[in-house]
């Protein structure tokens, strides 16, 4: 792996974006990326999405909303999505991602971020577990909402 950097999703990248690959499982607990992708269009400026490239490749997508006047408070400062193409797992890929994006949250005066995921065998909680986020309640729905405070 070269050096990981972060890049404002383009149409350059949307491509790329839409064809990372998954490990068997992990494809049902995402929504299509162009659901999070549409999110730009309701709420250009309180939107934060990212690839991460090695090198010139894209190997993750990132998208985080940050918006004091949501109604929810895990919706106020929230990591939607993260997806790491399947042959770039553990390998620190999305590690960097949370942490840019924990840098974002801060410089925008956030105290906190949260996730809200669906909990299951093949599902993203070792992952959010392993970057710091734990567990603070649920949904109505019955998904997981983890934080870090920051």
């Amino acid at each position: 792996m070269t050096e990981l950097r972060l890049e404002e999703l383009s149409a350059a990248t949307i491509v790329a974006v839409n064809t990372l690959s998954l490990k068997p499982g992990q494809e049902q607990f995402l929504a299509p990326v162009s659901y999070a992708v549409a999110a730009t269009v309701v709420d250009p400026h309180t939107t934060w999405q990212r690839v991460v490239l090695d090198g010139d490749e894209v190997v993750g997508f990132v998208s985080a909303n940050f918006s004091v006047d949501a109604p929810q408070e895990h919706f106020r400062s929230v990591l939607w999505r993260i997806n790491v193409d399947a042959d770039e797992q553990r390998r620190g890929v999305g590690r960097y991602a949370v942490e840019n994006l924990i840098a974002e949250a801060r410089e925008r005066g956030m105290d906190h971020v949260d996730v809200i995921y669906e909990a299951g065998e093949e599902g993203p909680e070792a992952f959010f577990r392993s970057v710091g986020f734990e567990p603070v309640g649920e949904t109505e729905f019955g998904e997981v909402v983890a934080r870090i405070v920051l």
